[in-house]
């Protein structure tokens, strides 16, 4: 199903309205993490309006609260930039199966991949089949909705408490395990997931001091053999059958 089946007004509808629901599970999960990140941002001195800054225009949950931390320590931008690439490159691959193709505006496209975080993501990887330019793009704008409201309200509460509240960090290692456990509901999912486990355990006991750093390198580099192979044996299969 593409965009030109869904031009019809009450058709468009339905697909927004379709978006808008599969973007409320994920919301709520996004919506307080963006209460702690909101929260965390005043904390550590940055302005108020960092907050809605990062989540409109850098939009990236992870990088987002370690831009907190990278802001706050004076991080040079060089290391910034690096951070940012390695910790986002996992986008590239979830691109290999992001519905975008339906989207035909480029303007609408260029959101469309703005918002690829690994919630919408993971949403469409259970939802593999049916999406419409209308339906994909009501989802990633009620996430960031969630995320950006989220976010406002944390600068709020930060202002309305005194002191500090401990542990808002593990609020998106929370998040994480959730979406883990959704995705892998797809059996086509489980040999991403074991590649994951043993990208991490091998970085744990190769370099024990940059375990996310070497895991991310190895996890990718082991995702990019899975993908090409894949696609090898899908051509031999094809050619075969031909």
């Amino acid at each position: 199903m593409d965009t030109e089946s869904t031009t019809g007004s009450p058709a468009r509808r339905h697909e927004i309205l379709a978006g808008l629901k599969l973007g409320i599970g994920p919301g709520l999960g996004l919506f307080p993490l963006g209460i702690a990140l909101g929260l965390l941002a005043v904390q550590a001195g940055l302005p108020a309006w960092s907050v809605p800054g990062l989540s409109i225009v850098g939009y990236a949950g992870s990088l987002e609260f370690l831009m907190i931390d990278m802001m706050t320590a004076g991080t040079g931008l060089l290391t910034i930039a690096v951070t940012t690439f390695f910790v986002n490159f996992r986008h590239v691959f979830y691109a290999f199966s992001f519905p975008l193709h339906v989207i035909k505006n480029p303007i609408a496209k260029f959101y469309a991949m703005h918002a690829l975080i690994d919630e919408a993501y993971a949403v469409t990887a259970a939802h593999p089949t049916g999406w419409t330019a209308p339906r994909l793009l009501a989802m990633q704008i009620s996430m960031q909705s969630y995320w950006v409201g989220g976010g406002l309200v944390g600068v709020a509460v930060a202002w309305a408490i005194p002191g500090t509240i401990a542990g808002l960090d593990f609020a998106l290692l929370a998040l994480f395990i959730t979406l883990t456990l959704d995705a892998v509901r797809s059996r086509e999912q489980l040999p991403s997931l074991l590649i994951a486990t043993v990208a991490f355990f091998a970085a744990l006991l190769i370099t024990p001091d940059q375990i996310v750093f070497a895991g991310m390198i190895l996890f990718m580099t082991l995702l990019t053999i899975r993908y090409f192979t894949a696609q090898r044996k899908g051509g031999l299969y094809g050619a075969a059958r031909d």
